[in-house]
């Protein structure tokens, strides 16, 4: 106990906050959503990242949010995000093009693969 084990160098230490299927809340525009897919920093370009408002670091885990009762899908930092604590299934039209289903709290993704990094609107 308490010793390094050889698969400790494999993981990083700063693992995700959400997994797909999590549901989120914005903490600045209060908006709910759920996580689709994630990246370790952000990829955004510099011109898009410039842009955006609130503009939280880039080296940490960005998540692609479908946003609550729109078609919106969003590109979030991590420090932006919080767990929703109201768990409760969200209105959006890929839904059910990402996700095979909803329980206990969190959507069940399916295995179709996120078409990679999309340029949203700025924050």
């Amino acid at each position: 106990m308490g010793e390094s084990s050889d698969n400790d160098a494999f993981f990083d230490d700063d693992l995700p906050a959400f997994a797909p299927g999590a549901l989120v809340r914005h903490r600045r525009y209060d908006y709910r959503g759920v996580v689709v897919d994630f990246d370790m920093s952000c990829g955004a370009s510099d011109e898009w990242y410039n842009r955006n408002r609130s503009q939280p670091e880039r080296d940490q885990p960005w998540y692609h949010v479908l946003v609550d009762g729109s078609d919106v899908i969003t590109y979030a930092a991590q420090t932006s995000l919080m767990a929703e604590e109201a768990p409760a299934p969200i209105a959006h039209p890929l839904i059910a093009y990402f996700f095979a289903g909803f329980g206990g709290g969190r959507y069940d993704r399916n295995d179709r693969n996120w078409p990679g990094w999309q340029p949203p609107p700025p924050e």
